[in-house]
C-alpha cells in the first residue's frame, strides 16, 4: 500500500494550501467576531473549481474525485473550519444527491451552478425531534395530481439560508409500506417555493461563519419531477450519502487536528518560560508528539476509507472508522493546544480558541460517535 500522493494531488495540496493561509487565514477572524459568512472566500474558492472537484466535466466539474475533495478539505481546516464545512456541505450534501440519484433534466439544471460555486445546495435530513433516528423522519410529502405537497421541519442545516443557496434536498415520508414500516424519499425543493421558510440563523458555539437555519414546510407546493431518485429510496440514497460524507468530515477533523498541531509548534518555539522556550521541555514535547501521531494516524484512516470506496470496495466501516477516530483526536488535539498556550488559547485572537470551539461539533455532525461504533458493531456482525 502506497499512501504517497501523485504530483497532481501534491499541486491540488499545495495551491489550497496557499489559499487558506494567504486568502482565508487573514480574513476569517473577524467573520467569527460578525458571525457572518464569508461570501468574498467563497466566490474565489468556485473560481478555483473546488465545488467541482469530485464531479465529471460534462457538468461544469473538474473530473477529480472523492479523495481530491478530501485534501482540499483538509488543508482549508488547517486554518478555518467554517469555510471548510461550506465546502464540505454544499458538495457531499449539497450536489452530489443530485448527481448521484438525479435526473438528466435535474443534472443540466441544477449541477453547473452548483459546481462552479455561483450557487450552494444543502440537504435537509435532521429534524427537531430526529436527530440519530434518522428513520424516525416526520415531515411528510402528499402526491397532489402532478405536485408534492410537504410539511414538516428540519434542524441544524448548513447552507440552507445563505443568499446565494438554490435548493434544499429534503427527506420525507411519502407512503406506507407493505411490511407498515414509513417509505421515504427525497424531493428537491428550490429557495423561494412559496410555503417554505428559512427560520433565523443559529447562534452557535462555534462555525460561526458558516449558515446554519431551521427549515419549516408549510403545504409547500413543488412539481413531481423534483423528487431525487426512485421514491421510496431514500433512506437507502442518504445513507450513500452520509457514508461517503463521513469520509469527508474526516479530512476535515484531521485538518483541524493539524492546525492545532501547526499552531502549537509555532507558539511552542516564540514562547518563553523559566529563560527558554517552553518547547524545550519535556512536557510539552510529549503533547505536541502525541498531537502529530494522532493527526498521522487519523490521516491513514480516511485515506484508506477513500481508496476503498474509489476501488468500488465495501467502504461503510472504513468510513466510520475514520469519522470516529478523526473526530476523537480533533477534540483531543483542540484541547492540548489550547492548553500549550496557556492563557492565550483561551483569547479569540489565536486560532487554537477557534480551533477548540470549532472541534466539538465534529463528534455529533454527519453521524454521532455513538453512531459510528453501532455501524463499526453492525459491520462486525454483531
Amino acid at each position: 500500500m502506497d499512501f504517497r500522493l501523485s504530483e497532481e494531488q501534491e499541486a491540488l495540496r499545495e495551491s489550497v494550501r496557499d489559499f487558506a493561509r494567504e486568502v482565508v487565514a487573514p480574513a476569517i477572524a473577524e467573520h467569527y467576531e460578525q458571525h457572518t459568512f464569508p461570501y468574498e472566500i467563497i466566490r474565489q474558492m468556485g473560481k478555483m473549481g473546488l465545488f467541482g472537484l469530485p464531479f465529471p466535466e460534462e457538468h461544469g466539474g473538474m473530473g477529480g474525485d472523492y479523495f481530491a475533495l478530501c485534501l482540499a478539505l483538509e488543508e482549508l481546516a488547517r486554518v478555518d473550519s467554517s469555510v471548510a464545512i461550506t465546502l464540505e456541505a454544499a458538495v457531499s450534501l449539497g450536489a452530489m444527491p443530485i448527481h448521484r440519484f438525479g435526473t438528466d433534466e435535474q443534472k443540466a439544471r441544477w449541477l453547473p451552478k452548483l459546481l462552479s460555486g455561483e450557487a450552494l445546495a444543502s440537504f435537509g435530513l435532521t429534524e427537531p425531534g430526529t436527530g440519530s433516528d434518522a428513520g424516525g423522519t416526520q415531515t411528510r410529502a402528499v402526491l397532489d395530481g402532478d405536485e408534492w405537497v410537504i410539511n414538516g421541519s428540519k434542524a441544524f442545516i448548513t447552507n440552507s439560508g445563505t443568499d446565494i443557496t438554490a435548493l434544499v434536498t429534503v427527506t420525507a415520508v411519502t407512503g406506507v409500506r407493505p411490511d407498515g414500516s414509513k417509505e421515504l424519499s427525497t424531493i428537491i425543493v428550490p429557495s423561494g417555493t412559496p410555503g417554505f421558510t428559512v427560520a433565523p440563523g443559529y447562534s452557535k458555539v462555534g462555525w460561526t461563519a458558516s449558515d446554519t437555519h431551521e427549515l419549516t414546510f408549510d403545504d409547500c407546493r413543488v412539481p413531481a419531477s423534483n423528487l431525487l431518485g426512485e421514491r421510496g429510496r431514500g433512506f437507502a440514497q442518504f445513507l450513500r450519502i452520509l457514508d461517503e460524507g463521513r469520509i469527508a468530515i474526516a479530512a476535515l477533523a484531521v485538518g483541524l487536528a493539524q492546525g492545532c498541531l501547526d499552531e502549537s509548534l509555532r507558539y511552542a518555539k516564540e514562547r518563553e518560560a523559566f529563560g527558554q522556550p517552553i518547547g524545550n521541555y519535556q512536557a510539552i514535547q510529549f503533547k505536541i508528539a502525541d498531537m502529530e501521531m494522532k493527526a498521522h494516524t487519523a490521516r491513514l484512516a480516511y485515506y484508506d476509507a477513500a481508496a476503498r470506496m474509489l476501488a468500488g470496495e465495501p467502504f461503510k466501516r472504513q468510513a466510520a472508522i475514520a469519522k470516529l477516530h478523526a473526530s476523537t483526536i480533533a477534540v483531543d488535539n483542540a484541547r492540548e493546544a489550547t492548553q500549550i498556550h496557556g492563557g492565550y488559547g483561551f483569547m479569540n485572537e489565536y486560532p487554537v480558541a477557534r480551533f477548540w470551539r470549532d472541534s466539538k461539533i465534529l463528534e455529533i455532525g454527519e453521524g454521532t460517535s455513538e453512531v459510528q461504533r453501532m455501524v463499526i458493531a453492525r459491520d462486525l456482525g454483531m
